[in-house]
């Protein structure tokens, strides 16, 4: 993967997620979510005041997401991201993980 590749790719990771993010505080009954943005990380809040961080890692071309259940490293193959360690999918870890955070059923995709 080149560098503009991994940029294009991450690019549109984040964007999803802040789009996903902002239709769920929509659509879901008492779901609180504040999602910022700063530069190359993203930090999504939650009601409790827990957090998952998802920060660009360019050298490594990887993403990086951490959570209170886990942090993953995760590099784009075979079209998607996927867990370096576990090959899980991003986005079932970040749905995974933010239902376990938000204490309701959620769904990226």
């Amino acid at each position: 993967m080149t560098d503009t590749e991994f940029w294009d790719k991450a690019e549109a990771l984040l964007r999803s997620v802040e789009t996903q993010c902002d239709a769920l505080s929509e659509t879901v009954d008492d779901l609180d979510l504040d999602v910022q943005r700063v530069g190359n990380m993203l930090t999504v809040v939650f009601a409790n005041r827990s957090q998952i961080v998802i920060n660009l890692q360019p050298p490594l071309h990887e993403v990086w997401m951490a959570s209170k259940a886990a942090g993953q490293h995760f590099r784009w193959a075979d079209g998607a991201w996927h867990d370096s360690k576990t090959g899980e999918a991003f986005f079932a870890a970040l749905s995974a993980q933010a239902s376990q955070q938000s204490g309701q059923a959620l769904r990226f995709a």
